[in-house]
């Protein structure tokens, strides 16, 4: 495969950019956002862990209803959990010891019954080099059911694909924990990364961490309280698809909407921008200096921050986008910014607009 580099920065957008927002934080701004870090951390933590052992002590005895809303809030809380503290200690924000974040990562991650370790190889070493580029983001590798770029391949059913794709959403995470995971530790290539071979310690380390999962969120459940098999597994079923749905449409539209671009290399492997102007092209914003939103997405809503400074910690996002806001109007650099309904509904225009 040809290297892909980024085209030349020539107006130096990106080096006054980072001086800007280096000037601009305050030490007691950083400090205050790391410490915001961290209380979230401890916040969802708890909401997570104690969805789980409300499960286990049944305070509601036989009644159904109740078994599904806790099934519920364990997983909103693991979702909450991950975008709010997983995804920042995947990027090293919270300390600069690599075993704390790494800890707080791989726990957050794992409990929610996905491969912690094999999506940061393709978060890290393929999404954020190069988002939205065909064969080279393993975020939208080529799939057979939705066409997410222009570039790839179109069958005739993806007309409706804007339709049925409310479907397959639904089960999103069972597949992703049942057979994506799977997949990818099976998978030699994908998008850019190519030859790649696990050692032996990752499979017996993917095998543990489903059985654990597996372990808490059905068999013991199934042991300890007085539901049948198929209430449980009900239950479950419907958590996972209230929770995809919440993790689909709050995430997916941050790339593939129809505001955002999709470029492509040249002949050399040269992409058309430079890195900073490729990723303010290819994400979208929903309010990215809400602190409530930050609060509850876990800087998902502000995309572009997260895309231009991966370094930083998410808290800090509402007060550095402003500054991003600034320089994209003034060297009128495309940012794009909706609100969530409106970029939820741009995700699906975007959708039919692919299938025709």
């Amino acid at each position: 495969m040809k290297e892909i580099k980024f085209n030349q920065d020539k107006d130096d957008f990106s080096i006054k950019l980072n001086h800007e927002v280096s000037n601009a934080i305050t030490k007691e701004e950083m400090h205050s956002a790391s410490i915001l870090l961290w209380i979230k951390l401890f916040f969802y933590t708890f909401l997570s862990i104690a969805s789980i052992i409300l499960l286990y002590w049944n305070p509601y005895g036989d009644n159904f209803i109740y078994l599904v809303f806790n099934y519920i809030l364990i997983g909103v809380s693991g979702t909450l959990w991950a975008f709010n503290s997983a995804h920042d200690a995947c990027h090293g924000t919270f300390s600069n010891k690599t075993w704390v974040n790494n800890l707080i990562y791989h726990i957050s991650f794992n409990m929610q019954g996905v491969s912690a370790r094999l999506w940061q190889i393709r978060h890290l070493a393929s999404h954020h080099l190069f988002p939205n580029v065909d064969g080279c983001d393993a975020d939208y590798d080529h799939n057979s059911l939705i066409r997410y770029s222009p570039s790839q391949t179109i069958k005739s059913y993806m007309k409706y694909q804007h339709i049925y794709s409310l479907f397959l959403y639904s089960f999103y995470l069972f597949i992703w924990i049942y057979a994506k995971d799977i997949l990818y530790l099976n998978k030699k290539n994908l998008a850019n990364l190519r030859n790649q071979q696990y050692p032996f310690w990752y499979i017996i380390e993917f095998i543990l961490v489903k059985m654990i999962y597996i372990s808490y969120i059905l068999i013991l459940p199934m042991l300890l309280l007085d539901f049948t098999f198929f209430q449980i597994l009900f239950a479950y079923t419907l958590m996972l698809m209230i929770n995809a749905n919440i993790f689909i449409h709050t995430l997916i539209s941050t790339h593939f909407a129809m505001e955002t671009e999709f470029p492509s290399v040249d002949k050399n492997g040269i992409l058309p921008y430079s890195y900073s102007e490729h990723q303010l092209l290819t994400s979208l914003d929903y309010y990215p200096t809400s602190k409530i939103a930050n609060f509850f997405f876990g800087g998902f809503n502000a995309h572009a921050a997260h895309h231009l400074f991966p370094q930083l910690p998410h808290t800090i996002y509402p007060r550095i986008t402003p500054i991003i806001q600034k320089f994209a109007l003034e060297y009128n650099y495309c940012y794009n910014k909706l609100t969530l309904p409106q970029a939820i509904k741009s995700h699906f225009q975007f959708l039919k607009k692919m299938g025709r």
